[in-house]
């Protein structure tokens, strides 16, 4: 394995970069609500973001930064209020939280060094007398190292949560070719309003800040973030819902000295890497969903194409009849196979086998004599397990990491805005 997990570790792990969480008072919980990440030498960078046409402001702001920008140092974030549907001001908004970062940090090209995130309630304006505490209190703790490595890793995720239960972050050290090391450190965030289907530029809400001290370029790390996002996030469905701020950003500042050469060794190591971070922090998104008891992993085989097998394993992941079933440990494998029915992905129906976890339960779209009692004790319940379709002899294939629904999903939602 050429990289390691660190304990305790995350965006702060990476050398230069520096991260923190304040409460700036947005949350009326009185929780910390705002992260700011700082990195001391400009860092190359990449993002990717919600598809949905209420992009919310924030997003706004950092898609022309990723068209228009060769470098970043810094990303502040608040929860609490996603400034989404608030029209020409929320975008003002936006830009003055960079300004303001940029200005307290003293950096060198302003506004456009800085990148911006927001989640929490849409559609109301943010009180900037509270951003610009938070925002003092993050220069403060920045500039005086208030707090050590490992708890900046920690305080800066619990900054950025909302229905989230846990923080979750992140890092490893990776071994490059050579026998050098350098740090890929991350954040994310997301429990509810999940189903990111998140596009390099142009195209409860999930956020995910990737920091990385080897050298990259801008090209490099939108094609690796991109990859990674689509083996990851993008993969993940909690309600079937996508969100108006789906943000994920990478950084990259070389303090390490380790050098990613495109198309090397070195590429293919930092890419497996970052995709098992990323994968990990996705699933850890689904354990913590929304009153979520169970994780269900679907694995779609034999399907024309990956694209047929993805639209095949989201019909199931977003059926509320396979997710409720699964939530009260009910084994009724014909929803699974109404889903894939409904997907409108070209398989036949005699071909077709399910499989939960190890057992055949559908063979040439009939069902197996395996009694629904044992999948109920065997498989359903417990707190982790898959649900396996072949379609058919193609090639296409994935896999997507889901969830059940329960009584406490609709009660955290139904209270949401009270």
């Amino acid at each position: 394995m050429s990289f390691q997990y660190i304990k305790n570790g995350g965006v702060a792990s990476a050398k230069g970069f520096k991260a923190v969480g304040v409460t700036a008072g947005i949350k009326v919980s009185g929780k910390p609500d705002m992260s700011l990440i700082f990195s001391e030498s400009p860092a190359n960078f990449a993002g990717v973001f919600t598809t949905c046409s209420f992009a919310a402001a924030p997003v706004r702001v950092c898609q022309k930064r990723v068209k228009e920008i060769e470098t970043v140092q810094a990303i502040i974030v608040n929860s609490g209020n996603a400034n989404a549907c608030t029209g020409v001001e929320g975008i003002k908004n936006a830009e003055l939280m960079c300004e303001r970062i940029a200005a307290k940090l003293d950096l060198p090209n302003g506004a456009s060094d800085v990148l911006v995130s927001s989640t929490g309630r849409i559609g109301v304006q943010l009180d900037f007398s509270l951003i610009d505490h938070g925002i003092d209190l993050a220069i403060k703790a920045i500039k005086n190292h208030k707090y050590a490595e490992l708890d900046n890793n920690l305080l800066s995720a619990e900054a950025i949560m909302t229905t989230d239960t846990v923080p979750k972050y992140c890092a490893v050290e990776v071994t490059a070719a050579s026998g050098k090391k350098y740090t890929i450190g991350a954040m994310t965030k997301g429990a509810g309003m999940i189903d990111p289907e998140m596009k390099a530029v142009p195209h409860a809400t999930m956020l995910c800040y990737v920091v990385t001290d080897a050298q990259l370029n801008n090209q490099q790390l939108t094609k690796l973030l991109g990859d990674s996002a689509e083996k990851s996030f993008n993969c993940i469905n909690i309600d079937g819902d996508m969100s108006t701020n789906d943000t994920m950003l990478i950084l990259a500042n070389g303090t390490s000295g380790v050098a990613i050469d495109e198309n090397s060794q070195d590429e293919e190591i930092f890419a497996t890497a970052l995709d098992d971070l990323s994968i990990k922090l996705a699933k850890e998104m689904v354990i913590d969903g929304e009153g979520v008891t169970k994780l269900v992993t679907i694995d779609i085989e034999g399907a024309n194409n990956d694209t047929d097998a993805k639209q095949c394993a989201n019909a199931i992941a977003n059926s509320l009849l396979c997710k409720t079933a699964w939530f009260g440990g009910d084994p009724n494998w014909g929803r699974v196979i109404a889903a894939a029915g409904y997907s409108k992905v070209d398989f036949v129906p005699e071909d077709v086998k399910m499989y939960y976890d190890e057992y055949l339960v559908v063979e040439n779209g009939m069902p197996t004599d395996v009694a629904e009692e044992v999948l109920a004790k065997e498989v359903l319940a417990k707190d982790n397990f898959t649900v396996r379709l072949v379609l058919g002899n193609g090639k296409g294939k994935c896999r997507m990491w889901t969830n059940d629904i329960s009584y406490e999903y609709v009660k955290i939602n139904a209270e949401y805005h009270t």
